[in-house]
């Protein structure tokens, strides 16, 4: 579930202003645990309202295990979402490289008409 981001890029990685940004939500995890994960709410679910990403985590049976998990995720993508790649400058190809295009695509052909081979008439 992604929300509408209220501020864009790029969003802060430190742990306790991330603790003042999110919504920490627990219930009930599922799978493999027993009686204990049946009967705790040790799932947590951040919402981090500025950019709208939502993380969860029930690895654990640990509630405070399972939180700080979600938190080294929802840092890991915010890091993502804070990436910007550097903008690409077009360039020209050097009249060398083309010469020694053309010279290596000569020789390769000349390789090629080389082979033969079984095509001409049989008779």
């Amino acid at each position: 579930m992604r929300l509408k981001a209220n501020k864009p890029p790029p969003y802060t990685l430190n742990r306790a202003v991330l603790e003042q940004e999110v919504r920490v939500d627990t219930y009930r995890a599922s799978g493999p645990g027993g009686q204990h994960v049946n009967r705790t709410e040790s799932a947590v679910r951040l919402t981090h309202w500025p950019s709208g990403v939502v993380v969860t985590a029930m690895d654990n049976r640990s509630q405070i295990r399972n939180r700080e998990i979600a938190f080294e995720r929802l840092i890991l993508k915010l890091r993502a979402l804070n990436h910007v790649p550097k903008t690409r400058k077009k360039t020209r190809v050097s009249r060398g490289a083309k010469v020694r295009r053309m010279e290596a695509k000569k020789r390769r052909a000349t390789i090629k008409r080389g082979r033969g081979g079984g095509h001409e008439e049989q008779m």
